[in-house]
């Protein structure tokens, strides 16, 4: 960690070497909130904490300052907890192990949680320093962005003053956002039957790995593989080609990550042996013809397995496997407004193995457009109720929609103008931001969302680089010192 705090600006990168000492998955947020009490009192700064778990530390204007409006600075405190599974580490107790790679700082085998770790650096080094000038600001830090928006939702409309709002949770360097999707997650459960494994049969396990994943809203229409889907596609064949039963399916984390790894145990009968693994063959030339230009480490393994206890009833199987094949993933459609811009998707996250002889499979859907976001949900719930299972959808949260009209991004597109001798990109964003909650409870919120560039987010190949934390730092000191007057 002492190499990161020698990276420029060094107010920054210390703050982001200390946060990436403290674990903080998802709804696990209690050290990084007793981190940001503790810093609020050493720092004699007005910290206020809410019944959900978000932080508020505000500061004074600096001299001169006074009559600035009040902006509140605003990250997310949770991280996604994604690592390949040939790596040992405990998101809820180990430290992230990052290190400096050429231009991009990483993490060895999980995620970094730049995302959105490197904002809360940025807001606790301008919470820190004596010399910066700013009119009156607000640090917001919320708890359980990643997996139910749980602290925007549960936020009290007058937990902050401000009227301006920076969320600094972006990670396209040079890009201004002023909207993004909304999105909600759809969970479907199938109940099985064990039976005993037939006689004359051998075992086999099939693994996906090295697949890129990532963020299901940024990375959705990159065309990057799906380890379920992929998994799904051998099983289903195979079970139409020969007696092939399984007995475990599990592939994914994360509703909002693109699943990276996939794994199932399988028998077949002995006089299948050799047709199974010259079919195995076939197919994974195949998968690595139409993926290699995309996902160049994908690796695609079968290996003799220990038999099994138990093998899920035949109905189950053909429901379980007909329906991930049927079930849609990826863009279903472009925006017809903003040019480039995913408008509707849907991402095929995860497949478990649950208690109760049950398997649990999650989805999430996002649009710009709330009718479209429902009506994705519901082909996916239709794939499934035809299959059996029980299906239910979350309540979702709002997209936000853009204000090109905003005068805090008129105040940053000059900034970056000024600064960096070019014009910034103002543009939507396909991922879910907190933003639109914010406009719920705030009407009157004038927001911008803007960060340093993060490559890979929610997959153990997230990548933060250097370059841009510099360009990040700068505009947003020089965004608050062009802050109207009251």
């Amino acid at each position: 960690m002492n190499e990161l705090e020698k990276l420029k600006p060094a107010e920054v990168w210390k703050y982001f070497a200390e946060i990436l000492e403290i674990p903080r998955p998802s709804k696990k947020e209690e050290q990084i909130i007793a981190y940001l009490l503790d810093f609020g009192k050493k720092h004699n700064l007005e910290t206020l904490r809410d019944e959900v778990g978000n932080v508020l530390i505000r500061k004074p204007a600096t001299k001169g300052m006074e009559n600035r409006m009040s902006v509140v600075l605003q990250s997310h405190m949770d991280m996604v907890c994604e690592k390949n599974s040939d790596v040992t580490h405990d998101f809820n107790t180990d430290p992230i192990n990052a290190y400096i790679d050429g231009s991009w700082v990483k993490a060895r085998g999980t995620t970094l949680g730049a995302d959105d770790g490197i904002g809360m650096a940025a807001q606790l080094a301008l919470l820190a320093a004596d010399s910066i000038k700013h009119g009156p600001i607000e640090c917001l830090f919320t708890v359980d962005e990643e997996t139910g928006l749980t602290g925007a939702f549960e936020m009290k409309p007058d937990f902050f003053k401000s009227k301006i709002l920076l969320n600094l949770d972006s990670e396209d360097e040079g890009e201004l956002f002023i909207g993004c999707a909304g999105g909600m997650d759809t969970e479907i459960t199938f109940d099985y039957e064990t039976e005993k494994v037939p006689t004359d049969f051998c075992a086999y396990r099939i693994s996906i790995t090295g697949l890129q994943g990532g963020h299901s809203g940024d990375e959705i229409d990159k065309g990057l593989g799906n380890s379920i889907k992929i998994l799904n596609r051998f099983l289903w064949s195979g079970a139409n080609k020969f007696d092939l039963r399984i007995s475990m399916l599990e592939g994914g984390n994360l509703r909002n990550a693109i699943p990276r790894e996939a794994f199932a145990d399988f028998v077949i009968h002995t006089e299948d042996k050799q047709n199974i693994l010259s079919y195995f063959n076939s197919y994974r030339k195949d998968i690595m013809d139409e993926y290699g230009p995309v996902e160049p480490k994908l690796k695609i393994e079968l290996v003799e397995a220990e038999m099994p206890k138990w093998i899920i009833d035949e109905p189950s199987q053909f429901d379980l496997l007909n329906s991930l094949y049927a079930c849609p993933h990826g863009v279903i459609a472009m925006s017809t407004t903003i040019p480039g811009l995913v408008e509707t998707s849907t991402n095929l996250a995860a497949v478990k193995f649950i208690q109760d002889n049950q398997i649990l499979i999650t989805t999430s859907q996002r649009s710009s457009i709330d009718s479209a976001k429902v009506d994705i949900g519901n082909m996916v719930q239709s794939v499934f109720r035809m299959a059996n299972a029980h299906v239910v959808h979350s309540n979702g949260y709002p997209g936000w929609s853009p204000n090109t009209n905003s005068k805090i991004l008129s105040i940053t597109e000059k900034s970056y103008n000024k600064l960096f001798g070019e014009k910034p990109i103002v543009r939507a964003i396909h991922a879910g931001l907190e933003c639109g909650l914010f406009l719920e409870k705030y009407p009157h919120l004038d927001m911008i969302s803007f960060g340093p560039t993060i490559k890979g987010a929610h997959s153990p190949d997230e990548r933060l680089d250097i370059e841009t934390t510099q360009k990040f730092w700068d505009l947003l000191l020089d965004v608050l010192q062009n802050i109207p007057v009251e």
